[in-house]
């Protein structure tokens, strides 16, 4: 598949997904009254998708490493507070087993595309002459 938006990134369409399951658990009532983590884990899980597409709409594979990166760290943040949801009794431990695997199969697929980037000869489409 050729991709021709940031929509067709495997990436994208996988942080869509958990940011979903993010919004789907914190909408527990275990959840109810912590409206800090709620807002933070949630922000965090938007976080990935948009740099993603951020990165991807500025045009350049120099400015789209730069915006994996951020989106990889806020991976590794939603995991974080995920951990923090578990230790509060916010989450059942399968569950939030199941999202933080999720979420790291996630930051090693942000991972091998920024390898991929720097290897290849492709600049990006703001380089592109016609």
């Amino acid at each position: 598949m050729t991709v021709q938006n940031f929509e067709d990134l495997q990436i994208w369409q996988e942080a869509r997904k958990l940011t979903n399951s993010v919004y789907e658990v914190t909408k527990l009532p275990t959840f109810a009254n912590d409206f800090g983590l709620i807002n933070q884990i949630r922000r965090a899980s938007i976080s990935i998708g948009s740099n993603i597409a951020e990165g991807y709409e500025r045009g350049g594979n120099q400015e789209l490493m730069q915006f994996l990166s951020v989106a990889k760290g806020s991976s590794g943040e939603v995991r974080s507070q995920l951990y923090l949801a578990l230790d509060l009794g916010y989450v059942e431990k399968e569950e939030c087993e199941k999202l933080i695997d999720e979420f790291k199969k996630l930051t090693a697929m942000i991972n091998s595309f920024i390898k991929y980037l720097k290897k290849t000869s492709y600049k990006g489409m703001k380089y592109k002459t016609n």
